[in-house]
Protein backbone atom coordinates (compact mmCIF):
# COMPACT_ATOMS: atom_id res chain seq x y z
CA UNK A 1 0.00 0.00 0.00
CA UNK A 2 0.93 3.20 -0.88
CA UNK A 3 1.17 6.06 1.96
CA UNK A 4 0.88 9.30 -0.39
CA UNK A 5 0.76 12.46 1.34
CA UNK A 6 0.69 14.68 -1.51
CA UNK A 7 0.44 14.68 -4.98
CA UNK A 8 3.08 16.92 -7.10
CA UNK A 9 1.96 17.74 -10.50
CA UNK A 10 3.59 19.09 -13.78
CA UNK A 11 1.81 22.32 -15.21
CA UNK A 12 2.86 21.53 -19.40
CA UNK A 13 0.74 18.39 -20.18
CA UNK A 14 -0.80 17.40 -16.83
CA UNK A 15 -2.58 20.37 -15.54
CA UNK A 16 -2.44 22.10 -19.04
CA UNK A 17 -3.87 20.18 -22.17
CA UNK A 18 -1.89 20.03 -25.58
CA UNK A 19 -0.68 22.92 -26.61
CA UNK A 20 -2.59 25.26 -28.58
CA UNK A 21 -1.84 25.17 -32.57
CA UNK A 22 -3.37 28.47 -33.57
CA UNK A 23 -0.68 30.07 -31.17
CA UNK A 24 2.03 28.35 -32.49
CA UNK A 25 0.99 29.26 -36.16
CA UNK A 26 0.57 32.94 -34.94
CA UNK A 27 4.68 32.73 -33.45
CA UNK A 28 5.73 31.12 -36.85
CA UNK A 29 3.98 34.29 -38.42
CA UNK A 30 5.09 36.64 -36.24
CA UNK A 31 8.97 35.24 -37.11
CA UNK A 32 8.13 34.63 -40.89
CA UNK A 33 9.33 31.30 -40.50
CA UNK A 34 8.50 27.67 -41.60
CA UNK A 35 7.45 25.15 -39.05
CA UNK A 36 10.41 23.12 -38.82
CA UNK A 37 12.94 25.99 -38.70
CA UNK A 38 10.78 27.39 -35.82
CA UNK A 39 10.38 24.32 -34.18
CA UNK A 40 14.36 24.00 -33.87
CA UNK A 41 15.11 27.95 -32.44
CA UNK A 42 11.98 27.81 -30.44
CA UNK A 43 13.54 24.22 -28.21
CA UNK A 44 17.20 25.44 -28.64
CA UNK A 45 17.10 27.61 -26.03
CA UNK A 46 14.07 26.86 -23.75
CA UNK A 47 15.92 24.98 -21.26
CA UNK A 48 17.86 28.41 -20.51
CA UNK A 49 14.55 30.16 -20.58
CA UNK A 50 13.23 27.37 -18.02
CA UNK A 51 16.14 27.67 -15.74
CA UNK A 52 16.15 31.37 -15.85
CA UNK A 53 19.51 32.26 -17.50
CA UNK A 54 17.21 33.87 -20.20
CA UNK A 55 13.89 35.72 -19.07
CA UNK A 56 11.09 36.30 -21.72
CA UNK A 57 12.38 38.95 -23.36
CA UNK A 58 16.07 37.62 -23.79
CA UNK A 59 14.72 33.95 -25.08
CA UNK A 60 12.65 35.67 -27.54
CA UNK A 61 15.23 37.66 -28.85
CA UNK A 62 17.73 34.91 -28.99
CA UNK A 63 14.86 32.79 -31.42
CA UNK A 64 14.69 35.76 -33.39
CA UNK A 65 18.07 36.01 -33.82
CA UNK A 66 18.32 32.11 -34.66
CA UNK A 67 16.35 32.79 -37.47
CA UNK A 68 18.12 36.00 -38.80
CA UNK A 69 14.75 38.16 -37.57
CA UNK A 70 15.13 41.59 -35.95
CA UNK A 71 11.60 41.93 -34.17
CA UNK A 72 10.35 45.26 -32.85
CA UNK A 73 9.08 45.46 -29.45
CA UNK A 74 5.30 45.19 -30.23
CA UNK A 75 6.26 42.06 -31.82
CA UNK A 76 8.57 41.20 -29.16
CA UNK A 77 5.15 41.03 -26.66
CA UNK A 78 3.11 39.56 -29.10
CA UNK A 79 5.60 36.74 -29.27
CA UNK A 80 5.67 36.24 -25.37
CA UNK A 81 1.74 36.33 -25.00
CA UNK A 82 1.30 33.59 -27.69
CA UNK A 83 3.85 31.65 -26.08
CA UNK A 84 1.60 31.34 -23.32
CA UNK A 85 -1.67 30.67 -24.48
CA UNK A 86 0.36 27.99 -26.66
CA UNK A 87 0.44 26.49 -23.26
CA UNK A 88 -2.62 27.59 -21.54
CA UNK A 89 -5.26 25.52 -22.35
CA UNK A 90 -6.45 23.76 -18.80
CA UNK A 91 -6.66 19.85 -18.89
CA UNK A 92 -9.97 20.30 -16.69
CA UNK A 93 -10.09 16.29 -15.61
CA UNK A 94 -6.45 16.77 -13.83
CA UNK A 95 -7.70 20.14 -12.30
CA UNK A 96 -10.90 19.06 -11.21
CA UNK A 97 -8.92 16.13 -9.42
CA UNK A 98 -6.45 18.14 -8.31
CA UNK A 99 -9.25 20.43 -6.43
CA UNK A 100 -10.66 17.41 -4.79
CA UNK A 101 -7.47 16.47 -3.39
CA UNK A 102 -7.62 19.99 -1.61
CA UNK A 103 -11.02 19.67 -0.62
CA UNK A 104 -10.27 15.95 1.34
CA UNK A 105 -7.13 17.53 2.66
CA UNK A 106 -4.28 16.33 0.26
CA UNK A 107 -1.55 18.42 -0.02
CA UNK A 108 -0.72 19.52 -3.86
CA UNK A 109 1.86 21.11 -5.16
CA UNK A 110 3.16 22.20 -8.22
CA UNK A 111 6.81 20.86 -10.01
CA UNK A 112 7.21 22.52 -13.23
CA UNK A 113 10.13 23.64 -15.96
CA UNK A 114 8.52 27.03 -16.53
CA UNK A 115 10.05 30.43 -17.45
CA UNK A 116 8.93 33.90 -15.66
CA UNK A 117 6.24 34.80 -18.15
CA UNK A 118 4.78 31.62 -18.31
CA UNK A 119 4.03 31.70 -14.36
CA UNK A 120 3.03 35.36 -14.47
CA UNK A 121 0.31 34.73 -16.88
CA UNK A 122 -0.85 31.25 -15.43
CA UNK A 123 -0.93 32.53 -12.19
CA UNK A 124 -2.92 35.81 -13.71
CA UNK A 125 -5.46 33.35 -15.87
CA UNK A 126 -5.89 30.74 -13.39
CA UNK A 127 -7.40 31.08 -9.87
CA UNK A 128 -7.43 27.10 -9.30
CA UNK A 129 -3.14 27.67 -9.02
CA UNK A 130 -3.86 29.62 -5.53
CA UNK A 131 -4.71 25.99 -4.05
CA UNK A 132 -1.49 24.75 -3.88
CA UNK A 133 0.21 24.23 -1.17
CA UNK A 134 3.29 24.56 -2.75
CA UNK A 135 4.98 25.75 -6.49
CA UNK A 136 8.12 25.12 -7.62
CA UNK A 137 8.83 26.95 -10.66
CA UNK A 138 12.16 26.27 -12.35
CA UNK A 139 13.19 29.81 -13.14
CA UNK A 140 13.23 31.01 -9.64
CA UNK A 141 15.95 28.46 -8.72
CA UNK A 142 18.01 28.28 -11.87
CA UNK A 143 18.08 24.45 -11.98
CA UNK A 144 15.26 22.49 -13.81
CA UNK A 145 14.03 18.53 -13.77
CA UNK A 146 15.28 16.35 -14.19
CA UNK A 147 18.06 18.00 -12.03
CA UNK A 148 17.36 15.87 -8.49
CA UNK A 149 17.65 18.93 -6.07
CA UNK A 150 14.45 20.70 -7.91
CA UNK A 151 12.68 17.36 -6.80
CA UNK A 152 13.81 17.72 -2.95
CA UNK A 153 12.85 21.82 -3.01
CA UNK A 154 9.43 20.46 -3.87
CA UNK A 155 9.33 17.74 -1.34
CA UNK A 156 10.63 20.16 1.73
CA UNK A 157 7.96 22.82 0.42
CA UNK A 158 5.37 20.54 0.78
CA UNK A 159 6.36 19.57 3.99
CA UNK A 160 6.53 15.77 3.06
CA UNK A 161 9.21 13.23 2.73
CA UNK A 162 9.35 12.34 -1.01
CA UNK A 163 8.46 8.64 -0.56
CA UNK A 164 4.91 9.99 0.94
CA UNK A 165 4.90 11.84 -2.70
CA UNK A 166 2.92 10.93 -5.58
CA UNK A 167 4.31 13.09 -8.86
CA UNK A 168 3.17 13.08 -12.03
CA UNK A 169 4.75 14.45 -15.55
CA UNK A 170 4.74 14.10 -19.42
CA UNK A 171 8.34 13.02 -20.00
CA UNK A 172 9.75 9.92 -18.69
CA UNK A 173 13.44 11.20 -17.99
CA UNK A 174 11.23 13.41 -15.52
CA UNK A 175 9.53 10.80 -13.97
CA UNK A 176 12.88 8.43 -13.54
CA UNK A 177 14.73 11.22 -11.48
CA UNK A 178 11.62 11.53 -9.51
CA UNK A 179 11.75 7.98 -8.40
CA UNK A 180 15.86 8.47 -8.26
CA UNK A 181 14.83 11.22 -5.23
CA UNK A 182 12.48 8.54 -3.33
CA UNK A 183 9.19 9.21 -4.70
CA UNK A 184 6.72 7.65 -5.81
CA UNK A 185 5.94 8.63 -9.88
CA UNK A 186 3.55 8.06 -12.58
CA UNK A 187 3.78 9.04 -15.93
CA UNK A 188 0.61 10.97 -17.61
CA UNK A 189 1.07 9.99 -21.64
CA UNK A 190 -3.16 9.83 -21.99
CA UNK A 191 -5.57 10.51 -19.69
CA UNK A 192 -6.84 6.43 -19.55
CA UNK A 193 -3.28 5.39 -19.20
CA UNK A 194 -2.86 7.58 -16.10
CA UNK A 195 -5.78 6.50 -14.43
CA UNK A 196 -4.98 2.92 -15.12
CA UNK A 197 -1.60 3.49 -13.85
CA UNK A 198 -3.15 5.17 -10.64
CA UNK A 199 -4.96 2.02 -9.82
CA UNK A 200 -1.80 0.46 -10.46
CA UNK A 201 -0.21 1.71 -7.17
CA UNK A 202 -2.88 -0.72 -5.12
CA UNK A 203 -5.08 0.85 -1.99
CA UNK A 204 -4.18 4.75 -1.15
CA UNK A 205 -5.91 6.93 0.49
CA UNK A 206 -6.49 9.20 -2.54
CA UNK A 207 -9.59 10.13 -3.86
CA UNK A 208 -10.31 8.55 -7.79
CA UNK A 209 -10.04 9.71 -10.52
CA UNK A 210 -12.16 9.46 -13.61
CA UNK A 211 -11.67 7.65 -16.41
CA UNK A 212 -13.29 10.36 -18.93
CA UNK A 213 -12.70 13.81 -19.91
Amino acid sequence: MANIQAVLFDYGMVLSGPPDQAAKERMEMLLNATSERFHDAYWRFRDAYDRGVLNAAEYWLAVASALQRKVAPNTLEALIEADTEHWGQPNEPMIAWALVLQQTGVKTGILSNIGDAMEESILSRFSWMNGFSHRTFSHRLKIAKPDIAIYHYAAQGLKTQPAEILFIDDREENVLAARTAGMVALRYDNHEAFVAGLQGLGQTDLPPLKNNI
